[in-house]
């Protein structure tokens, strides 16, 4: 089936318009009574790695602060993102629509920021309006009364901050001495500070860079699980059998990661200098007090390594522990400053009538099918958490099992804040779902995706596809064409790719059927299926193989052979 015969199938299962949302009207006395609203996102933080989902790794690795707001709250078990990658992902929340609606597909995008936003909506309303953190979008924010954020990804230690300008200037910067994630929690409570005496309600976003690759925890933690061996995945090495859309990604923890950049890992023992790290700035931006600190941190762990001259699978399997040890740490400052804030508005009689969410951008692999980073619409880098706590409105403990969307955030902060909800938004207010006057099984039959970012970084195919409670179908095309169905019931890891199983024929159509029906229904057009040129495609692969190819060693597991690069 190709993607212009695809196109076609949209028109014969074209469904006539799509329902509009019916304006929200409240009385003055809600008016009166909105709740603030706290968005905390981190950046890459793995459903997996969030104790309150009850997963072996969150289990060895506690997020206590996180699950508070799921045992006062909600936690989500069926939340996904639109398209698996940071800016894209960004631009959905803001927007309320798919990225071909909003504009920006992929990282490198542009976003346009003169478009309407839901911090937009709520400045209008009556809300203030803050952002501090990640922004990642290129351009100034725009709907907020303040802002802070980090430069493009950031660094974790003294990071730069941009910041409105003053005197004519658009925007002024300044180094902050410090680790990121408690720099963006203290400048979160700065803000709450002011706005506790403030007479309007608020929403503020806090954007985290944690626990984004290169995965540096602060100094404090930076011990914290050498003496921890977590469970690697049981999928941790596989071959992709059944998947092509898998067979030639670049972002294998054991052949993909760079070992001093992203594993720490030293050149010789008793040497504190990196292996292969082709951006040095991560480390560059520490003082020297900073970076003996670290460096001393590291020693005796790097030189045991050195000592134990691992090779081949032990290797492989060494690589993993190091990626979850530092992942993990990482996370534990970010676990912190939740606490902080949550603390805060308890501290301060805010806690009653403020609205506080976690999530993060998208999901992230934790080495399942060998790999680190997103992109895929597999189930490890599809799902997001989302926890969500409003004292007196939403029970706590509540599980809600519905298909949910990041799609779905812009309606729901719209909804609580008591505003009329744009018609040309795609996604549905959440708030039903949390107060418990909908049905979880009615509430969504399938979620969409699409991702276009290839060829770019780690060369993961463009591909789309829908997920129902039970199956997943994908579609991998531009420089391949082929298709995978998973039964998640009979196979959760996502291993059997059932897509030529007679058995699975009629599942096949419906889910052909119901893809095609969700494509129309949120106005996709052909023009979302160009397809790179090849010979980018082969200039690609060129440059990332010779940035791979530089230090390190590739393990393969299939010839169970060490290549060194």
């Amino acid at each position: 089936m190709k993607q212009r015969y695809f196109g076609i199938l949209l028109l014969l299962l074209y469904l006539v318009g799509c329902k509009q949302k019916e304006s929200i009207v409240v009385s003055e006395s809600t008016l009166e009574q909105r709740p603030n609203i706290i968005y905390i996102m981190a950046d890459d933080h793995a459903k997996q790695a969030i104790s309150a989902y009850g997963h072996a790794v969150g289990r060895l690795a506690p997020t206590p602060n996180i699950d508070r707001i799921a045992k006062d709250g909600a936690l989500f078990e069926n939340n996904f993102c639109t398209n698996s990658i940071c800016g894209p992902s960004r631009a959905v929340v803001l927007t309320g629509k798919f990225s071909h609606r909003n504009g920006f597909r992929m990282n490198g995008n542009v976003f346009d920021g003169n478009q309407q936003t839901f911090p937009k909506i709520l400045q209008k309303a009556g809300y203030t309006t803050a952002l501090v953190g990640k922004w990642h979008l290129h351009g100034l924010p725009q709907g907020f009364d303040d802002w802070k954020i980090i430069e493009d990804q950031g660094h974790y230690y003294n990071p730069t901050f941009i910041f409105p300008g003053k005197n004519g200037k658009q925007a002024d910067t300044l180094d902050i001495e410090g680790y990121a994630t408690d720099i963006i929690t203290e400048q979160a409570i700065t803000f709450l500070d002011k706005a506790k005496s403030g007479k309007k309600p608020f929403m503020l976003m806090v954007h985290h860079k944690a626990p984004h690759r290169n995965w540096m925890p602060a100094l404090r933690h930076v011990n914290k699980y050498d003496s921890i061996v977590f469970p690697l995945p049981d999928t941790y090495f596989t071959n992709h059998t059944g998947s092509l859309g898998s067979k030639e990604q670049l972002q294998t923890i054991y052949k993909d990661m760079y070992e001093g950049h992203d594993l720490k890992m030293t050149k010789e023992k008793g040497s504190s200098e990196l292996a292969w790290n082709p951006w040095t700035n991560d480390f560059d931006r520490m003082n020297a007090a900073q970076r003996k600190e670290w460096d001393h941190a590291y020693a005796a762990k790097n030189d045991a390594f050195h000592t134990a001259n691992l090779s081949g699978r032990e290797l492989a399997e060494w690589k993993g522990q190091r990626y979850l040890q530092e992942y993990l740490a990482t996370i534990a400052s970010l676990d912190e400053g939740v606490g902080k804030i949550l603390d805060y508005i308890r501290q301060n009689g805010m806690e009653k009538n403020t609205i506080v969410i976690y999530t993060t951008d998208q999901g992230f692999y934790l080495g399942e099918k060998g790999w680190f980073d997103k992109r895929y619409m597999y189930e490890e880098s599809l799902a997001m958490p989302l926890l969500v706590k409003y004292p007196g409105h939403i029970t706590p403990g509540s599980r809600i099992s519905a298909l949910t969307q990041n799609l779905d955030f812009a309606e729901t902060f719209l909804d609580y804040a008591g505003v009329a909800i744009p018609e040309d938004m795609q996604g549905k207010s959440l708030r039903p779902l949390l107060e418990g006057t909908v049905n979880h099984d009615d509430f969504r039959e399938a979620v969409y995706y699409h991702y276009y970012d290839y060829p770019a970084f780690h060369m993961v195919k463009k591909h789309y596809g829908i997920r129902t409670k039970r199956y997943k179908l994908m579609h991998f095309y531009d420089d391949i064409d082929t298709w995978e169905l998973y039964d998640l019931e009979e196979d959760p890891k996502e291993i059997h790719n059932q897509i030529d199983n007679p058995a699975y024929v009629s599942i096949k159509e419906e889910l052909v059927r119901k893809l095609a029906e969700l494509q129309s229904h949120y106005k996709v057009t052909d023009q979302e299926f160009t397809p790179a040129p090849i010979q980018q495609v082969r200039d690609a692969y060129k440059n990332f193989e010779r940035l791979r190819g530089q230090g390190g060693t590739k393990y393969d597991p299939v010839t169970d052979k060490d290549t060194k690069l």
